[in-house]
């Protein structure tokens, strides 16, 4: 049958590359037609052939509150009869500042840029400015956005479409990025001894999103401060996933550790285009026009995404027992999905940090970049199909994790939970 979706992405082949504006919407890992959506609710998104999904993608993190949240969608309704961008300063910008400094510990200073590549990127430049040095050190299968640094060993979309070296990124580039196994200190502390005062910064997202859910370890992330402390090397937080999804006061306050920069996207926009990278004074002030080190961007602070994001983020903020409820819900789809694969014959590992969660069809730990891609991606591949003939929108690759909205029902979980025990049975 040819549906309204498929003509879609027929039609778009010929204008877009690969008929999709990201590559992990192109399915290629999964295999079939993406999905066009046309709107989404609460917990749902509906495509263009009228069907209805329960969400576990939530626009890849963002939509905590749900889709379409309304204060979200009046706020920016209100703000764009003022005008959509203004190339100036505004108001907005230093209040959205002053709530996520009153946030999120340890970050005293903010600077807003437009997406989460954009973010890392200047935030690894800052660091490399304020220490003089060039290389830094990444974790294999960690994703921080697509600038050419950060594409080496990188999850999310190059893990899912295996592409470990990319054209394009030259050898200079490739030679200053050093990079070890997530969850391994040891290989770490190696590339230190071996690079003494040469590492400007190591940059980890706390918990790792890109590869599936996977935390770290106990004493990891304390192991890795610690040297930080030790060699003078700026630790950076890639929050773009956890930020103010984890705790109010994202992975820093969940974990207990406290970064040196951190660097958000989406979630602080409310989906919309924008991200921010913050962290110590110290730091900050050495970012243009208060230093040298140089970051612009017409589009930063953009008036929409900086109402769309404090209307959220506030929201948050005066009403903490949301994350409570999310996790509590996670829990219980982490149970209910425990019982019916413990029911079959296949390997499983279930992964979960707060409201983050993933699915890996795996007879051992998934810890790192190299376990994930050893696990059974053909199965997953299957069992994606399945969820999603059955109503359930789950992210279309093994490498990606899975997000909760608090809009998501007990009802919408028992439903998923049924709905795996006929994925697997068909």
């Amino acid at each position: 049958m040819i549906t309204k979706s498929k003509e879609l992405f027929e039609r778009a082949q010929r204008s877009i590359p690969g008929g999709v504006n990201s590559p992990v919407r192109a399915f290629k890992s999964v295999g079939g037609t993406p999905l066009f959506m046309t709107h989404a609710k609460g917990a749902y998104m509906y495509d263009a052939d009228g069907n209805r999904y329960i969400d576990y993608i939530n626009s890849w993190g963002p939509m905590i509150l749900g889709h379409a949240y309304e204060p979200v969608v009046k706020a920016i309704q209100e703000k764009a009869t003022q005008s959509t961008s203004f190339g100036a300063p505004t108001e907005l910008e230093i209040e959205m500042a002053e709530l996520i400094t009153s946030m999120v510990p340890n970050v005293d200073m903010i600077r807003m840029v437009s997406s989460g590549t954009e973010a890392c990127m200047s935030a690894l430049r800052l660091a490399r400015g304020y220490t003089g040095r060039n290389k830094f050190i990444k974790f294999e299968g960690c994703y921080h956005g697509h600038a050419d640094a950060f594409l080496v060993k990188a999850g999310s979309g190059v893990a899912t479409f295996n592409i470990q070296t990319v054209p394009g990124v030259t050898a200079g580039v490739a030679n200053d990025t050093l990079t070890a196994p997530y969850n391994d200190l040891a290989a770490v502390q190696k590339l230190v001894d071996e690079n003494k005062n040469e590492i400007a910064a190591i940059i980890i997202e706390p918990v790792a999103g890109n590869m599936g859910c996977i935390p770290p370890v106990a004493g990891f992330m304390e192991g890795l401060r610690s040297i930080c402390d030790k060699e003078g090397i700026v630790f950076i937080f890639d929050e773009v996933m956890t930020g103010f999804r984890l705790a109010t006061g994202g992975a820093q306050e969940r974990l207990g550790i406290n970064a040196d920069l951190v660097t958000y996207g989406k979630v602080i926009g409310g989906g919309m285009p924008v991200g921010a990278f913050g962290g110590k004074k110290e730091i900050m002030q050495h970012i243009a026009p208060l230093g040298n080190v140089y970051q612009a961007g017409t589009l930063s602070g953009n008036p929409l995404a900086m109402i769309a994001g404090y209307t959220m983020l506030k929201t948050l903020k005066e009403n903490p027992a949301i994350y409570k409820d999310i996790d509590d819900k996670t829990e219980y789809l982490h149970k209910g999905l425990d019982k019916v694969l413990s029911a079959g014959n296949t390997p499983y590992i279930i992964n979960r940090f707060g409201s983050m969660i993933s699915v890996h069809f795996s007879d051992k730990p998934v810890t790192d970049f190299a376990c994930a891609a050893s696990a059974n991606n053909t199965l997953f591949n299957k069992f994606f199909h399945a969820m999603l003939n059955n109503g359930v929108y789950l992210p279309p690759s093994a490498f990606e994790t899975w997000f909760i909205s608090n809009a998501l029902s007990y009802a919408d979980i028992d439903e998923t939970i049924e709905k795996t025990a006929k994925a697997l049975n068909s």
